[in-house]
Formats: C-alpha cells, structure tokens, sequence
C-alpha cells in the first residue's frame, strides 16, 4: 500500500523526521503540492537535512505554481527576506497576492503590512485597512492588533477608540501580548472605554507574563502611581525591573527612580522577587 501525506505528518508528529522526509519526498516528487510545500519547509528549517534556502524555494516554487497557498506565502517571505533568492519586494508581493486571492488570512495580513511600510510600494494606510480587515475578520490576530492601531492612530480611518479597543480585544483574547498591553493603555487612559484602573492591570498582567516588555513597565508604573492597587515601591520595582531585563531602556531609569523610595531591605527583596518571578516564568 502507497504511503500517504498523513503518513508523512504523523511521521513528523512523531519527530521521526528522517521518514517524513522519504514520504514526502516521493510524493512531491510525483507532483503533489502538499508533499512539495512540506518539503520545502524541512529544506527552511534543517530538519533531517542540511538547511538549504534554494532548495526549499525550488519546492516552494513547485507547490505554489499548483496553486499551494502556504508554499505562495512561504515563497513571498523567502524573497520580502532575500533567504534563497535576492531580496525583492515585488516579487514578494506578487506571491503574497495569489495566496490572499485564495482568501488566505496570514497572506492577506502581510499584503496588509507592506502597504502600512510601503515597502516597494507606494504606502498606502486605505489599502493596508482594507487587508487588515479581510484578515482581520478571519481570526488573524495580528491583523486585529494591526486593524486596533490604527484606528487608535488615525492612519487610513478617522481616529476611533472604541473601535480600537474592539479589535485590539478580539487579539487580546487569543493571547496577544501586544494587543493585551495596548489594551490596558486603553483602560488606563479612558479612551474608548471607560477608565478602569483595575481593567487596566488585568490586562498589563497578562501582557506582563508574556515577557511584553512595556506592559511590564505600565505595571510597575501602576505600583509606584498607587492606579489600582496600593502604592508598591517594591512591586513597582519588581516589575520596573522585568522591563530593563527584558530590553526596555525607560524601565532603567524608573527603578532607579523607585529605589531612591525605598529602604535597602525593600530593594533586596524587589530583587529577590524579580529573581524569583523570573526563574518561574522565564520561557
């Protein structure tokens, strides 16, 4: 009996790569576009085999010429990267174009993209919205966060809060940490909500334990301002803390302001908690 693609995906599932890769290969050497993208993709990534750009984009090429969204899309983001190939924006969105004609959301999402950045492309806010939200209404929760932003920023819609806070939520719901953030900013400030400090530190909380660098900071800020919590130097310091170790340069600034308000035995034990919290949570 001929071994099938499900043949191959259980193989992978499994991490028995090595026979994953022989179905596959067999198969899309017979033509078939879903064995041809999965090999493309073991190609990317290295797996059972040596990492291998021009490989990977000749299988691409092969499952996307059959009409293969996801091989469309992987073969935009290999030329929009210069992985395989010269970098080439155009190039890329001509790929991104056929796969969201398919009504592909991750592609319709990135053509949305290259219109806001305008690259190799007149930018163009009205047609990144409009991407957005054809992606933006299949699930894509990048293109919600996106879709939020610029309603809160008045890029290609007439500034809107509410609506902001619309979208950014259905992304905050599939756990976003931006959107979760962004959020909170919303609660915190009273813009398309009304404010609500103790929303707003449900939502920087979340945000937080995803190691969202700013959504750390706002929490720490909430701490120190006493915005929905008791004033807290030492978890104000804490979170100040998390921030700086996670790349923010403002949150240096703001613990070092905290612990001029604290005792050297709170500023041991906003470090010990940091450590701790770290160690926990740290991914």
């Amino acid at each position: 009996m001929s071994e099938s693609i499900q043949d191959g995906l259980n193989s992978h599932v499994r991490g028995d790569y090595a026979n994953a890769l022989r179905i596959f290969r067999v198969l899309a050497e017979d033509g078939d576009s879903t064995a041809q993208h999965n090999l493309g993709v073991m190609y990317e990534e290295g797996k059972c085999v040596e990492q291998d750009y021009a490989e990977a984009i000749k299988w691409y090429r092969l499952a996307a010429a059959q009409g293969n969204a996801w091989s469309q899309i992987n073969l935009g983001l290999m030329y929009a990267n210069g992985q395989g190939v010269a970098q080439h924006y155009a190039e890329a969105i001509k790929w991104y174009r056929l796969a969201a004609a398919q009504g592909n959301a991750t592609a319709q999402y990135n053509l949305g993209v290259t219109y806001a950045e305008g690259k190799c492309i007149a930018q163009d806010y009205t047609e990144a919205i409009k991407w957005y939200r054809l992606a933006a209404a299949q699930g894509n929760a990048m293109a919600q966060l996106n879709l939020g932003l610029m309603y809160a920023n008045g890029q290609g819609v007439v500034q809107h809060y509410a609506e902001a806070v619309r979208w950014s939520r259905l992304a905050a719901m599939q756990d976003d940490a931006t959107a979760q953030g962004m959020l909170g900013v919303m609660y915190e400030e009273g813009k398309g909500v009304a404010q609500d400090y103790a929303e707003a530190i449900k939502w920087y909380r979340l945000a937080a334990a995803q190691w969202n660098a700013m959504a750390q900071l706002n929490l720490g800020g909430m701490y120190a301002k006493g915005l929905g919590v008791a004033q807290d130097y030492v978890h104000a310091h804490m979170w100040f803390n998390l921030s700086a170790i996670s790349g923010n340069p403002s949150a240096v600034k703001n613990r070092d302001t905290a612990a001029k308000l604290m005792t050297r035995q709170q500023i041991e034990q906003a470090h010990s908690m940091a450590n701790d919290y770290h160690r926990r949570n740290f991914k």
